[in-house]
């Protein structure tokens, strides 16, 4: 039917993804530019894709023309199976990164987290060194000393009044590893204010990621 989408609208499309007998729910846009962007969401008990800082993610990195991919774990939302624990979650994620990586027909795709999912990023980069960059939202349980030895390009993004994190220490690590710490003005760990600024990082380390 003409006229469904019009110029310059941004369409989010379903995807399935395949984990052994269970099929999680994802979402996906489409985009020409490289590389593509991975967004994990955080643990079952912490929310969803549907959380404001994930869509703010995607919608950020695909008006900016970006493909990216945003999903459940299983048991969450319209993904099925129990609830995942660790070792469940990270091949969720390895699946989402191979379905992303087919429908892009690129091998190196960045990875954003949020949460506690940055224990799984960690754990995906490990399995996967090829993965281009890696971006921690609100990073909650990470190993600052793991995070300093990254040896791929690494961004941190932050709000100001986030206590949940040491700011000291993950400023160090990521110094460290010579990657970036972007803090947010006057925002908690939920972005609650200035999400928008999010995304703006989101999109600004994309950009430096882009192959020659």
């Amino acid at each position: 039917m003409a006229g469904v989408v019009n110029q310059g609208q941004f369409v989010e499309r379903p995807a399935i993804i395949a984990v052994g007998d269970c099929v999680l729910d994802g979402l996906w846009y489409r985009g020409a530019a490289r590389p593509p962007l991975l967004i994990l969401p955080p643990p079952a008990n912490q929310g969803s894709m549907q959380h404001p800082v994930l869509a703010e993610l995607a919608w950020a990195a695909a008006t900016s023309g970006f493909p990216t991919l945003r999903f459940d774990f299983r048991g969450v939302g319209a993904s099925q199976g129990a609830p995942a624990g660790p070792a469940q979650r990270l091949t969720d994620a390895e699946a989402a990164l191979r379905l992303l990586e087919e429908n892009t027909g690129v091998a190196r795709a960045a990875v954003a987290s949020f949460g506690a999912s940055a224990e799984t990023l960690v754990a995906l980069h490990r399995l996967h060194p090829s993965i281009a960059g890696l971006c921690f939202v609100s990073p909650t349980g990470l190993s600052t000393s793991e995070l300093a030895l990254l040896p791929v390009p690494v961004i941190a993004i932050m709000g100001e009044r986030d206590g949940s994190i040491a700011p000291t220490a993950l400023a160090a690590a990521i110094s460290e590893a010579c990657g970036q710490l972007e803090i947010i003005p006057a925002a908690d760990r939920n972005f609650d204010r200035n999400l928008p600024e999010v995304g703006k990082a989101l999109v600004r380390w994309l950009l430096q990621l882009r192959p020659p």
